[in-house]
């Protein structure tokens, strides 16, 4: 086993047993080694107290009640820039689901282990003597693939609610079963999330999403009533059918379109757009008495809106929850090539963002394959890319302008104010629709021609412009209902 362990490592534990103290590798690191897998960060237990293990080494940090101090080394790989080493503890009664009334270091390794949450992670190793410590039996559940708490899992999950959700991700990350026991134990004090700060529980869902199977880790968590503290919006699509376009009700819809982008390792970004994409349906249904079919007008408007509020709940960065909310909000885009014109594409790629474009598509092709559809990339899709190629090299922003505010106002004389940006606007709608006017010479002049104009005729302008593109959209939005039976 100590072939296995980080020579940086092993220098803590052998640090600390030269001067005289116990060292153990213990918890998630044990159990990855055990299964094979590269650990993705390495906890260390001693009976020395935080202060004995800062004495013994000259980069550390100690900023909280429980005990761990961090330990940096230096010229590591990032799993092992801080190794945390924590004091055996024994912990009072919690009264909050959350955390310990008290902490009080222990000189007895197998007590500390009493206090972990699941036996899959009460393992503990000693490297000075090849001791192995396994007092709940936790390798025979990793051989057998069971996620069991350690003792009774009522009692550990009313210790810390939060461990609910690390089951969840456990058996969305390892593919292990959740014991009987212990799965009746999370139904059981599901409510217990309540408790739970909301970046706490960001953390977790993070993480099953981006686990390999995200669909059947939320699928249990609807299940056992543990959803509901993560996203209850998604459980609104629970029974919603769709219309003949779609195989499955919203709620699976949604889970389905998630897996396939964890099946193509897609970025977070893409996850979480499919998790949410049609997360508006439920509130947009309408019966078309005229279709004889259900319609969702409006839906990814509804869904962007709900997207970024749930996201910002969750405590999600703000970078991350924009990037989301604009593929929802513009997903539905129109992608026939035979009838899309380069202007449109040009305008969905300012709408998102040319960074954001081959996200928007690959939130395409998880929303078509969750549907049920056989095919990822249809003809059309892949001619619409090839489209979308072609507008990248076109000037989608006011950025790209063959002008700058600066030079607008060196030939018009116009101070600098609202004016100038309105003026930019009303350029970039121009190039927009053709690009070969991007150049300085015709801008130049027609930035003149602008700057004769009063605000009330530059304001009109704009709003124009603002209808137009709405009306294209709406135009787009009723073409993809007519050309995929879908609301």
């Amino acid at each position: 086993m100590s072939n296995l362990i980080p020579a940086e490592v092993l220098h803590i534990t052998e640090t600390l047993e030269k001067a005289g103290f116990e060292a153990y590798v213990v918890g998630g690191c044990m159990r990855d080694m055990l299964l094979g897998k590269e650990p993705k960060d390495w906890d260390v237990t001693t009976n020395a107290t935080p202060e004995q293990i800062q004495e013994l080494f000259e980069n550390t940090f100690y900023t909280n009640d429980f005990g761990t101090v961090g330990i940096v080394t230096e010229d590591a790989p990032a799993s092992l820039k801080v190794v945390e080493v924590t004091p055996y503890r024994t912990e009072g009664p919690y009264t909050d689901a959350r955390r310990p009334e008290s902490v009080e270091w222990s000189k007895d390794v197998h007590e500390d282990l009493k206090r972990r949450d699941f036996t899959i992670n009460a393992l503990a190793y000693r490297p000075k003597t090849g001791e192995s410590i396994d007092d709940f039996h936790g390798k025979q559940d990793l051989k057998d693939g069971l996620i069991r708490a350690v003792g009774d899992p009522h009692e550990r999950f009313a210790e810390d609610a939060l461990r609910i959700l690390r089951a969840i991700r456990l058996h969305a990350e390892l593919s292990f079963s959740i014991e009987k026991g212990t799965q009746e134990a999370i139904q059981a004090q599901a409510g217990q999330l309540a408790k739970i700060s909301k970046e706490r529980i960001r953390d977790e869902f993070l993480r099953i999403v981006q686990s390999d199977r995200p669909m059947e880790a939320l699928q249990l968590a609807h299940q056992l009533g543990v959803l509901s503290f993560i996203a209850p919006e998604l459980e609104a699509g629970i029974g919603i059918e769709q219309n003949q376009a779609h195989k499955y009700e919203v709620f699976e819809h949604n889970l389905r379109a998630l897996q396939h982008a964890a099946d193509k390792n897609y970025s977070t970004e893409v996850r979480l757009a499919s998790l949410f994409h049609d997360v508006g349906k439920p509130k947009s249904r309408r019966f078309s008495h005229e279709k004889r079919d259900w319609t969702f007008h409006g839906h990814e408007v509804i869904g962007a809106r709900m997207a970024k509020k749930i996201l910002e709940n969750l405590k999600v960065p703000r970078e991350t929850a924009e990037i989301v909310t604009k593929l929802v909000r513009w997903h539905m885009f129109f992608s026939d090539p035979d009838k899309v014109t380069l202007s449109a594409v040009r305008r969905i790629i300012a709408n998102v963002g040319r960074e954001n474009i081959e996200p928007l598509i690959d939130l395409r092709i998880c929303d078509r394959i969750g549907t049920g559809r056989p095919k990822e990339q249809p003809f059309r899709l892949r001619k619409y890319q090839a489209m979308i190629a072609q507008a990248l090299r076109d000037p989608i922003s006011v950025g790209m302008l063959a002008i700058d505010g600066k030079r607008l106002m060196e030939i018009s004389h116009e101070n600098p104010g609202p004016r100038i940006g309105w003026i930019l606007h009303a350029l970039l709608e121009e190039v927009l629709d053709d690009p070969t006017r991007n150049t300085a010479d015709h801008l130049e002049k027609r930035s003149l021609e602008l700057a004769q104009m009063s605000d009330k005729e530059l304001q009109a302008m704009g709003e124009e412009g603002k209808e137009r593109k709405a009306e294209e959209e709406e135009a787009s939005i009723k073409e993809i209902h007519k050309h995929f039976h879908v609301g």
